[in-house]
């Protein structure tokens, strides 16, 4: 049962505000009347990212800070006087990481001990560190449980692997009150083309040819708003069983890459055609052909259970992308 007057006036904390979850994440808990300290990463354009979606009424509330999260200072200064810490602040993107795989440890391992040390220095009541389901690599069993071994199939998920154990860390050596979830295969508004949902969509609305990469991996797509759920859920938990554990955020359902486009091209232009772009597929030892996700461990511990199924949230995506189309490289793959 949620506790609908939990949020207000809590002080909230949020890394990686300016991100897709984040965004989602800051909207919905200003929504819930906290108090929210947005960390976004420092450009000299001043760009707040997806929070310049955000309705003005909400954006107006949130403290927007600027900074590194390789700058224990910047980190320090930003959790200060905050009840609850969201840590989704990473370097997400995996082709990225094989090109710059250095700034990928730095901003996702140290980034995450600056958040984990400033955390346990001020005495936070939570954190909530942000894994991800590229951790695992390809299935060895399914469904996918939180115990499936880790494998750094990618500079990126190694890194995320690192900063996982480096919460597990501080939880067992200082009984830091850390609880870290572990989303898998987001998607709906606000999306970048980065990901693979937004890049089928943005080419079928304005092309006749789909460009994609590998189209036989599975995936378990999660509706935002049952991800931004989750996290609600493992900030409000009360339960004793929290502390120290790792919570996957899934569906438990599986889909086929190809299966999505194929949808999403009956919905849009029945005419449209998929075509192999080489570009796009991962190196043969580095490709996670299959992703499904056992979500009991969240739905007995957090009370959580996602409600949005596949179809709807895809409606829901076309519609908004249809409308912001202009704010997409078209066809661009971008890293």
């Amino acid at each position: 049962m949620r506790n609908e007057h939990y949020w207000m006036n809590k002080k909230v904390l949020i890394t990686g505000a300016a991100g897709f979850i984040g965004s989602h994440l800051v909207e919905t808990l200003v929504t819930a009347g906290a108090d929210v300290r947005a960390f976004v990463r420092y450009t000299s354009r001043g760009d707040i990212g997806l929070l310049r979606y955000l309705p003005p009424d909400v954006l107006s509330k949130v403290e927007i800070i600027s900074g590194d999260l390789r700058d224990p200072q910047a980190i320090q200064d930003a959790v200060k006087d905050q009840q609850i810490v969201y840590h989704l602040g990473a370097l997400i993107s995996i082709p990225y990481s094989y090109r710059h795989p250095y700034e990928t440890a730095e901003v996702n391992l140290m980034g995450t001990l600056n958040i984990l040390q400033a955390c346990r220095e001020n005495k936070v009541e939570r954190l909530i560190h942000t894994s991800t389901s590229e951790v695992y690599g390809t299935a060895q069993q399914v469904p996918i449980n939180e115990t499936h071994p880790l494998k750094g199939q990618s500079p990126y998920s190694a890194s995320k692997i690192g900063a996982d154990k480096l919460a597990e860390s501080y939880y067992c050596a200082f009984d830091l009150p850390v609880v870290t979830v572990r989303p898998f295969n987001t998607f709906g508004p606000r999306q970048s083309s980065r990901a693979v949902i937004p890049t089928i969509i943005t080419q079928a609305l304005a092309r006749k040819t789909i460009h994609l990469g590998n189209t036989q991996s599975t995936r378990d797509f999660t509706y935002i708003e049952d991800t931004v759920s989750g996290f609600l859920s493992a900030g409000e938990s009360t339960s004793p069983d929290i502390y120290g554990k790792v919570f996957n955020l899934g569906t438990g359902k599986e889909i086929l890459i190809g299966d999505v486009a194929s949808m999403v091209i009956k919905k849009i232009d029945p005419t449209i055609e998929i075509e192999l772009d080489e570009n796009r597929l991962r190196p043969q030892n580095s490709e996670v052909f299959r992703l499904i996700s056992d979500n009991s461990l969240a739905g007995k511990v957090l009370g959580w259970h996602p409600q949005y199924e596949f179809e709807e949230g895809i409606d829901r995506t076309i519609e908004w992308i249809r409308e912001n189309l202009g704010n997409y490289q078209i066809g661009v793959y971008q890293l």
